[in-house]
């Protein structure tokens, strides 16, 4: 018994590791923002419209300890880099039914001096389309569009403001 879970722990690891084959083999094209009910501090985005840009897509809630610890990194990578080439997008994404109300988000967003886009993906349609597990979550998306790195959780911050350098000097 302790072998076969050990083996389903060890296969899911390697699929998560793995998810959208970042950042181990092939990039992926990086889904489009569906489903998104309102979008605060922005027009509605697409990847499309996103081409020839670095993206930072940051799954997020404004409840979650986890987020909220990652929120500094995120807002200085997008002060740091957005005069260079990077869109940052927060998709939150509830965990609760309170945190689906837009005012108690747009009243987050002011809380921590969210200056970026945040996409409020209330029925899960981006974070499905991304096979997203997990809060927080970063994707980073090519000036091509696809997604060539992801990271889940606290810390790595080095490594991805490395990458986030990495595909801005890469050229369009």
């Amino acid at each position: 018994m302790k072998s076969i879970l050990k083996t389903i722990l060890i296969a899911s690891t390697l699929y998560v590791a793995s998810a959208h084959a970042a950042p181990y083999g092939a990039p992926t094209q990086a889904p489009e923002f569906t489903g998104i009910e309102k979008w605060l501090n922005s027009e509605p985005l697409s990847m499309q419209k996103l081409r020839g840009k670095v993206v930072l897509v940051d799954f997020w809630t404004y409840t979650c300890i986890n987020c909220i610890r990652t929120l500094p990194y995120v807002k200085n990578w997008y002060d740091k880099y957005k005069d260079q080439g990077l869109t940052v997008v927060g998709v939150h994404t509830p965990e609760y039914p309170f945190e689906r109300s837009t005012e108690n988000v747009s009243k987050a967003i002011q809380r921590f001096d969210i200056k970026y886009p945040v996409a409020q993906d209330n029925r899960y349609a981006t974070w499905t389309a991304y096979n997203n597990q997990y809060w927080p979550a970063v994707y980073l998306i090519n000036k091509k569009g696809q997604i060539v790195y992801s990271h889940f959780g606290e810390g790595k911050y080095q490594e991805t403001e490395a990458k986030i350098r990495a595909l801005l000097a890469e050229p369009n």
